[in-house]
């Protein structure tokens, strides 16, 4: 594969944290990860960060702290990853879908969410697809309209500041810092990459207490407090689990968090290029075209006009060197959540979109050099597929 979907900047500075933490003998959660979310909480304007084993360790706890439980309804967009979705379910709540806005822009539409709160919604999930904000002008004043708590999934926006929209107050913010609670992923393929991993920050001491508590069995101190003679015993005060960060994840998110604006500002570099070069080729829009600094550039995706078209133009690409991906499946079409979707015609822009959508490679490593020959590919494998309908 010439050119890979996704590729990380990763080298001898991280190996050596790693190799220092594996001297320390000190592996699981400690002294490394407290500095971690020290310096998260610091970068991103929050009062409290907490260090988890993945995001969707930490979208299960957001939800937990934001006391999303049994008969509560919870509005998430179909359009992402199912994590956002099963995290809804851990709580016994209710995922309810929402369509997105159109191929113009990939996030959920604050109209269809608007109309399907009812009386048992307790609470939104936001995704901030490829990076972009969401319209967290609407949807804040519309969760504060109906008591809705705000759980962010920022696991593509990472390092992106909320700059559309007309609240100035928003303005600045961090996406992630907006809501009531944020989540970030630091898997190996994301903007910040550790492995695994993820973060939950939030202004919020009581959900913060929670999120820590019940990252680790529900116990009031942990094997570190008590290694370190900060406590002798503890107690279980809550049902917790086993979502804990480690050492060794935390000391290469303390290296990579210092490369996170210059990677993301790469791949700001190779989105506005893929734009200029893909702007007039026929059969292909591209998502966010106008937007720009308010997002984390995670991937960079592109709608097909034909979605039957879509294996053909992929396999083209293959055939020539160019891994691509589909982001994402509609969660709704699952056999999982297939039967708990009562009204899959109001998803009808998901699944449409979802069905056209095809994602060309963006990461860090990637030049323009490779950005001009991955453009001149995309524009053949665009032809090849047109030609047979124009033959036809």
């Amino acid at each position: 594969m010439k050119y890979l979907l996704s590729d990380i900047d990763m080298g001898e500075e991280e190996a050596q944290a790693v190799a220092d933490v594996v001297r320390s003998k000190w592996l699981s959660l400690g002294p490394r990860t407290e500095e971690f979310e020290a310096l998260f909480a610091e970068r991103f304007g929050v009062r409290h960060a907490v260090a988890v084993s993945n995001c969707t360790a930490a979208l299960h706890l957001a939800l937990k702290a934001c006391d999303v439980g049994p008969g509560d309804e919870v509005l998430v967009p179909s359009y992402t990853f199912v994590a956002s979705v099963n995290a809804v379910l851990y709580q016994g709540a209710t995922p309810v879908f929402v369509d997105i806005n159109g191929p113009h822009d990939l996030n959920l539409s604050i109209d269809n969410l608007e109309r399907k709160i009812t009386p048992r919604t307790a609470a939104i999930v936001c995704v901030h697809l490829a990076g972009y904000a969401a319209d967290m002008d609407r949807l804040m004043a519309l969760a504060g309209r109906h008591g809705l708590a705000v759980v962010e999934d920022a696991c593509h926006a990472i390092g992106a500041s909320y700059d559309v929209g007309s609240d100035v107050r928003l303005h600045g913010r961090k996406l992630g810092t907006i809501g009531n609670v944020g989540c970030f992923s630091f898997f190996a393929n994301k903007n910040l990459v550790t492995g695994e991993g993820g973060m939950i920050v939030t202004d919020d001491a009581r959900i913060a207490e929670v999120a820590r508590r019940c990252r680790s069995h529900g116990m009031t101190k942990t094997s570190w407090d008590r290694a370190s003679g900060r406590a002798v015993d503890y107690d279980v005060v809550d049902l917790g689990y086993n979502y804990r960060g480690t050492e060794l994840t935390a000391a290469l998110g303390l290296i990579q968090l210092g490369k996170l604006a210059r990677s993301n500002a790469r791949r700001r570099d190779a989105t506005m290029r893929y734009r200029d070069r893909l702007a007039d080729i026929p059969g292909i829009s591209i998502p966010f075209a106008d937007r720009i600094d308010d997002s984390g550039h995670h991937i960079f995706p592109a709608v097909l006009d034909d979605a039957a078209s879509r294996p053909a133009f992929r396999k083209h690409l293959l055939d020539r060197g160019v891994q691509t991906s589909v982001h994402y499946p509609p969660a709704h079409l699952f056999t999982q959540y297939a039967s708990r979707c009562p009204d899959p015609a109001s998803l009808a822009m998901t699944t449409d979109i979802a069905a056209r959508e095809v994602t060309l490679p963006l990461h860090p490593l990637l030049d323009d050099s490779d950005v001009d020959a991955i453009s001149a590919l995309v524009a053949d494998a665009a032809a090849a597929i047109a030609r047979p309908l124009v033959e036809a």
